[in-house]
């Protein structure tokens, strides 16, 4: 097995900042990467502030984050990720922009890096297609939040070798974090069963079954949910819930995964969630707002 000592992150949005954010205190030296510089700026600025809350509840003490912010460096060029032991694609939920993220990579990695997609949903075995080193590449699927969430989905195409396997799961352990593990179908297990349910409380609320406030009470006093399907969409962005809805449809032929079309028009709109300032709830405000 590999012996892992640094990761390269590539995409500094949400789920990028919160695997940095676990690694570094996992004793991982991190390098992150965006095409933006403005958001990998943006990233740390969001992972101190985080860590920050981890010492004011007692979960870390202040030497663990300082430490931990020390061992994470901006790596404004992409060809800088070729140098860690691990890289973790984290960026948006397109398999054309994953690939070449992949393809552009490949001249500037090391003989014995290790390749993982963070991935909800799409196919390892072809994201593996467009690398040098199928057997050396796996999916990690970080839960969102990553710092708060404990599961990370391990994902082997059809090509990964059992070394590979061996090292991303012990890899994820050493971070706190428990494995699933899942076959490579489209969505996995998380999002397989997760995304179409939010899609089918969309559905509910196209067909007039409930508005927005009542199908989320409904699902959290009914059935004991955190978060409504509907906040939690938003929570998730809903460009992505269409992302996944679109390839299940697309990849399991079945009429039960189309995406609704109210969740289409959303997208159309740019009313993606929380990140959009608006979603099935509108957060401009000091208190959301339910937009229908």
């Amino acid at each position: 097995m590999v012996q892992i000592r640094s990761v390269g992150i590539i995409g500094a949005g949400q789920m990028g900042s919160g695997i940095a954010h676990v690694c570094a205190l996992g004793g991982y030296d991190v390098l992150l990467h965006d095409v933006s510089a403005d958001r990998i700026k943006a990233s740390l600025a969001q992972i101190e502030r985080n860590m920050s809350r981890q010492v004011g509840r007692g979960l870390i003490d202040e030497e663990a984050m300082k430490n931990g912010l020390a061992r994470i460096k901006p790596a404004e060029e992409l060809q800088q990720i070729g140098k860690a032991d691990l890289a973790i694609e984290a960026a948006t939920e397109d398999e054309e922009v994953k690939k070449t993220i992949f393809k552009a990579l490949a001249p500037h990695l090391g003989p014995d890096t290790l390749l993982a997609s963070n991935t909800s949903s799409i196919s390892i075995t072809r994201l593996a297609s467009a690398t040098d080193r199928p057997e050396r590449f796996i999916g990690l699927h970080f839960m969102n939040p990553v710092p708060l969430m404990k599961l990370v989905e391990i994902i082997r195409g059809i090509a990964t070798d059992a070394a590979t396997y061996e090292t991303a799961v012990g890899f994820a352990k050493s971070l706190g974090k428990t494995t699933a593990n899942a076959e490579d179908f489209p969505a996995f297990i998380v999002n397989r069963i997760l995304v179409p349910m939010i899609n089918e409380a969309i559905y509910t609320l196209y067909e007039g079954v409930g508005t927005v406030e009542a199908i989320d009470t409904a699902m959290k006093l009914g059935a004991n949910h955190p978060m409504g399907p509907l906040e939690l969409g938003d929570f998730i962005g809903l460009d992505t819930v269409l992302s996944i809805m679109n390839v299940l449809y697309e990849g399991l032929a079945d009429s039960k995964y189309r995406p609704c079309p109210l969740l289409v028009k959303y997208v159309e709109a740019g009313w993606l969630g929380r990140k959009a300032g608006r979603g099935f709830y509108d957060y401009r405000g000091d208190q959301p707002v339910p937009t229908r």
